[in-house]
């Protein structure tokens, strides 16, 4: 096969799309076509076809009137740069400046002035060189999201009276209607950060500030909508466009039945470049997107809602690059631990982890915890010796997984000096411990926390990024309960609700705070708890990374922006900020009922652990190794041998409830955390019943 029977048959070949977009209609057999390039240059950028005149016969009468074949709407053909390049500047002539090479192998150089600059091209045919000039051409200029957007950039008057003074981003859709037709598409082709968003469209040729063309001077003009265009264009098209013929190869396939994640590569100017996605089709456009955004400079689809929102400080990582990695350490955990997803604790709605990383390596990062679930215990299975799980819920059993861990890492103090060094922990200048300056710890969540960070509607919430119309209304912010035996949570009662051991028993539903309120506390009083707040510092979480239904402002503002104004915090408690992310690859929504167990393991586990969640014991009535009397058991042992490091004294530790209360600056901390809740009007914090903390042990 020649070059040119080659070109024919890509995606890029001029002519034929040139022709198709001109009504949007695929050429049929026997229809008169005209010529792309020069068409299309002598009549300024669109062609109108003329009606067929009626056949006449020899007496001058009509013979008969041709059938009128139906427009069947077929798909929107992606522009290429020549077709974009026309549309902004119609009427520009191509030059042929020179032919070289071999007759077998002829490269052409053509030129095309714009703006009074000059564009060139080279490519193995006229067209592609020609393909090659416009794309510099495009370059040339500011990257705008669609072709309307760079009509008005070129000086175009329009229809529409804009007030270009608002201080609102975003111009109406109706502004552009004169210059395009919405066109309904596939958004399985285009990927946002959350997995289902999309790239924005049209002009995607963009470039580094470096590379815009000092003579073309712009005034300045309002951001590119974040919005993704209707007329969209499929990553895979784009970059055929512009590397005709590049052939994609399957890597690999893994995840779980409802979960799959494939793995896709494509070899580009020397680079692979590799893409994940739950099918073959969306590995192949995030490998395309990975393509582009090196070698091209293209942007993803910028809908803030699915935008990592950075920490405070200094970023080690990449938010996506550490986001995804982070989800993939702690899924292939998951699939070792159930044999690839084969064993029957393997069913799960919810999986959560924590991850911790040393240092900037992503690679050099440790899987800390892994669990499922997504109940609460039955209110008559309640524990008053610390006996039983109360809550199941996936991030809630990752977390105390955590403290299992630090009081492993605690325990290496007791031992010789050698163990002291492989600790995180190292002996603070003011008195117990605080973990070493390069540890962090990441938490993972297959979807957002229940309660607050998931009361919004997913398939709207790009017209939420437009603002909240009601930013006010009740349902935001408040502090809700998980409902006992189910699935879901509900606001708060107005009045402070104080639950009771005899009511709970007598049938009341016993109330659990979501897991949304609880990572907000976390994000004030520290993952580690009133009991090793005696031994360590305030821990924070450095990022909070959801596999599915990420948003942004709903998150940042259910685990810590509604508690902003908090006041009168202790030294070393603060408002913890963390990195939040989407992945690349989101989970798909689960419909079905969720099993009735959870399932944990820590670092150093020889297996999971599995507990039924109605009644917070294994299914052989065991107390699991995460309980309050479990941990209690390592504090004390721990207490036995480190006093001298404690940070808060404490004569001869006894109920479970007096030692946490003897942890005063911790306790200080969570009473401005509860007033903070209560002065934004968002409820009461609801606490199991005291009876429950009352239990004592002796080692």
């Amino acid at each position: 096969m020649d070059i040119d029977d080659e070109e024919n048959m890509s995606s890029s070949s001029t002519d034929v799309k040139e022709n198709r977009n001109m009504d949007n209609v695929p050429p049929k057999d026997g229809s008169v076509q005209n010529t792309g390039e020069g068409s299309q240059l002598s009549n300024g950028g669109g062609s109108s076809s003329r009606k067929r005149p009626l056949e006449e016969g020899s007496n001058g009468h009509s013979k008969f009137r041709p059938k009128k074949r139906k427009k069947t709407p077929g798909p929107v053909l992606p522009k290429n740069a020549l077709m974009q390049l026309n549309e902004i500047k119609p009427g520009l002539q191509y030059k042929l400046l020179s032919q070289t090479g071999p007759v077998h192998a002829p490269i052409f150089v053509m030129a095309v002035e714009v703006n009074g600059q000059v564009f060139e091209g080279s490519g193995p045919t006229k067209k592609k060189a020609k393909l090659h000039a416009a794309e510099k051409a495009l370059r040339s200029f500011v990257q705008f999201p669609n072709a309307s957007e760079a009509h008005l950039a070129m000086g175009r008057t329009l229809s529409v009276n804009t007030d270009f003074t608002s201080d609102q981003a975003d111009f109406p859709d109706t502004l552009f209607n004169g210059f395009e037709t919405p066109v309904q598409t596939d958004n399985s082709f285009y990927l946002g950060s959350n997995g289902d968003g999309s790239y924005s469209s049209s002009i995607d040729y963009s470039l580094s500030s470096s590379t815009v063309a000092g003579s073309l001077i712009q005034s300045p003009l309002p951001p590119p909508s974040p919005y993704p265009s209707t007329s969209g264009k499929n990553p895979v098209m784009i970059l055929n466009e512009l590397r005709p013929g590049l052939k994609y190869e399957f890597i690999s396939e893994s995840g779980e039945s409802h979960a799959k994640n494939f793995v896709m590569a494509v070899a580009v100017d020397g680079q692979t470049f590799e893409g994940s996605g739950r099918n073959k089709k969306l590995a192949k456009a995030r490998a395309a997107q990975s393509a582009l955004a090196s070698l091209f400079n293209m942007q993803l689809d910028q809908t803030p809602s699915r935008q990592p929102i950075p920490s405070e400080g200094l970023q080690l990582h990449l938010p996506q690059v550490l986001a995804d990695a982070v989800a993939r350490l702690v899924v292939d955990k998951f699939s070792d631990l159930t044999d690839n997803f084969t064993s029957p604790h393997a069913r799960r709605k919810v999986l959560a982890g924590i991850v911790m990383t040393t240092g900037t390596d992503v690679k050099d990062a440790q899987v800390i915890s892994v669990s499922t679930g997504t109940k609460c215990i039955n209110g008559e299975y309640m524990s008053d010796r610390g006996l039983a799980l109360n809550d199941c819920h996936a991030e809630i059993i990752s977390r105390r997984c955590l403290l299992k861990f630090l009081y492993t890492q605690l325990e290496l103090f007791v031992s010789n000096k050698e163990d002291q060094q492989k600790s995180i922990f190292i002996k603070s200048e003011r008195s117990g411990f605080k973990l070493q300056e390069n540890v962090q710890f990441h938490l993972y969540i297959s979807t957002s926390p229940c309660g607050d960070a998931r009361i919004f509607s997913p398939h709207e919430a790009a017209q939420e990024d437009q603002g909240d119309r009601h930013p006010n209304r009740k349902a935001r912010g408040q502090l809700r309960t998980k409902i006992e035996s189910g699935e879901g949570t509900i606001p708060v009662r107005s009045t402070t609700t104080i639950q009771t051991w005899d009511g709970v028993l007598q049938g009341e539903r016993l109330l659990t705070m979501s897991c949304s309120d609880k990572i907000a506390r976390w994000n004030v009083l520290g993952i580690q708890g009133s009991l090793l707040s005696l031994f360590v510092e305030p821990i924070y979480f450095s990022s909070i990374i959801l596999g599915s239904l990420y948003h942004g402002d709903h998150l940042s503002r259910a685990v810590y922006q509604r508690i902003a104004e908090i006041e009168d915090l202790p030294p070393l408690y603060t408002l913890n900020r963390p990195l939040l992310s989407g992945i690349s690859n989101a989970e798909a929504r689960q419909p079905g009922k969720a099993p009735n167990f959870s399932v944990n393991w820590t670092v150093g586990d020889t297996g999971l652990e599995v507990i039924n969640a109605t009644t917070g014991k294994d299914e052989m009535g065991r107390a699991s190794r995460l309980c309050k009397h479990a941990l209690y058991s390592r504090w004390m042992r721990i207490h036995a041998k480190l006093s001298s490091s404690l940070r808060a004294k404490i004569l001869k530790p006894n109920l479970y409830h007096d030692t946490k209360q003897v942890a005063t600056k911790y306790q200080t901390a969570k009473e401005c955390l509860f007033k903070a809740f209560l002065k934004a009007g968002l409820g009461a914090w609801v606490e199991k019943p005291i009876e429950q903390d009352q239990f004592s042990l002796t080692v």
